[in-house]
């Protein structure tokens, strides 16, 4: 790349023009964009003092001189980032007389990696990295020496470990939780022959409309018996009877969720169904048959959905009576989201929330061969997770979860404001 040898950097009308010094080259793309990222970082942390600045201006003390002022830079240190390490001096404040502290939450206290990298180490441990590898291949990533020792990488799965203890005994007493989705991902270790092995998933929802994951444990095929563990684990730990739960028709979770938490309602996910009942007809009538089921669960109400399942059975029964029996065996259940806000249905009918933040982490261990022990394999989908409840949005439609806790009965969607509760 040709050298470029520039002089400073401008902010004009909202737009960021940055320019190198003149003792500084760029020879490559990946140090053009460590060297923008730099600027960048530098502009921010600049506009966040000065943020703080501002506000700390009438903190003074008896004599009039300020509590809160600039002091210098602290020493130099490197962040290892997705396109390399990145060299940064953060400004210095001053404000230990002044009640209100400064913490940079652009660039924390002892900070030496980014989110990106650490979320990169579980990656590679998941698909079958070895601890002695990490150096080497973190090195393609960072750069030529700039790669994790052996013992860091020991060092970090240990914290996590400790990290996920701590986590999944953590007191769930303090949240309401109004729905919740469960799934499971087949996993094979290096300490175990039995290919049956899954890790149970459950998903939540609370009272404002923030989805979290609530477990995230070992089981056998998703049985009843291993799932009535986990639920009962969350019961311990003071989760509440949540009003709705979601899931696949075939598991275990159903029979344990209906001995744990019996008063909870039911609801199949319409994509796992749709698969379920075509698996069950010859492939020229897939169109058909999935316009016909896209039908039933986007009727606008409920004595709709199940006219559309009548027509259902009455096109297919003869010829393809196990499609049909596919389909009413839980067609309860499957509509059982008509009797929730209609903001949510959306949520609720399906997996989906789940199985696109899931995905995630699915995509990482489904081609995955041998992976590490079970006790550090739940330790790495644990911080998975954790990057991956980062990037949810509130539950559409929120502001109704509290009528839903209170008992608030629904019909095709609509609050029933005169219902006796």
């Amino acid at each position: 790349m040709k050298d470029y040898k520039l002089k400073s950097r401008n902010i004009q009308e909202g737009c960021i023009e940055w320019k190198l010094d003149e003792k500084e080259n760029i020879n490559s793309l990946e140090e053009l964009a460590r060297h923008g990222a730099r600027v960048m970082l530098r502009i921010a942390l600049n506009d966040e003092i000065k943020e703080f600045m501002e506000k700390g201006e009438t903190l003074r003390d008896e004599e009039g001189r300020r509590l809160v002022y600039r002091n210098g830079y602290h020493r130099e240190r490197e962040i290892q980032t997705g396109i390399g390490p990145i060299k940064v001096k953060q400004p210095r404040v001053d404000s230990r007389k002044a009640e209100v502290k400064f913490n940079s939450k652009i660039l924390p206290k002892y900070m030496r990696r980014t989110e990106s990298i650490d979320a990169f180490i579980p990656i590679l441990y998941l698909n079958g990295v070895s601890t002695g590898d990490f150096s080497e291949v973190m090195e393609g990533l960072l750069g030529k020496g700039k790669g994790l020792s052996a013992n860091t990488v020991v060092r970090l799965k240990a914290e996590w470990e400790k990290e996920y203890a701590e986590w999944r005994k953590r007191d769930l007493s303090a949240k309401r939780y109004c729905y919740i989705w469960a799934d499971g991902i087949y996993l094979k270790h290096r300490d175990e022959e039995d290919e049956k092995s899954c890790i149970l998933v459950v998903i939540g929802v609370n009272e404002n409309g923030d989805k979290e994951f609530l477990a995230i444990d070992s089981g056998i095929r998703e049985s009843a018996l291993s799932w009535k563990e986990v639920l009962l684990g969350l019961r311990e730990r003071g989760m509440e009877e949540p009003k709705l739960a979601i899931g696949d028709g075939g598991m275990g979770f159903w029979s344990a969720l209906r001995e744990v938490y019996p008063q909870t309602r039911e609801q199949r996910c319409w994509v796992h169904k749709t698969a379920n009942v075509l698996n069950q007809l010859p492939k020229k009538l897939h169109p058909m048959a999935k316009k016909m089921l896209q039908e039933i669960y986007l009727s606008p109400d409920k004595a709709q959905a199940e006219r559309g399942i009548g027509r259902f059975v009455n096109v297919f029964e003869d010829k393809y009576p196990k499609a049909v029996k596919s389909l009413t065996k839980d067609a309860e259940e499957l509509l059982t989201f008509y009797d929730f806000p209609a903001a949510h249905f959306q949520h609720i009918r399906t997996t989906n929330p789940i199985e696109s933040s899931f995905s995630t982490i699915r995509l990482r261990t489904k081609k995955m061969r041998n992976c590490g022990n079970r006790k550090t394999t739940l330790a790495m989908l644990y911080k998975l997770s954790q990057q991956v409840e980062k990037g949810w949005r509130k539950l559409r439609g929120f502001k109704e979860i509290p009528y839903v806790l209170e008992g608030m009965p629904y019909l095709d969607g609509s609050r029933m404001e005169n219902a006796v509760v």
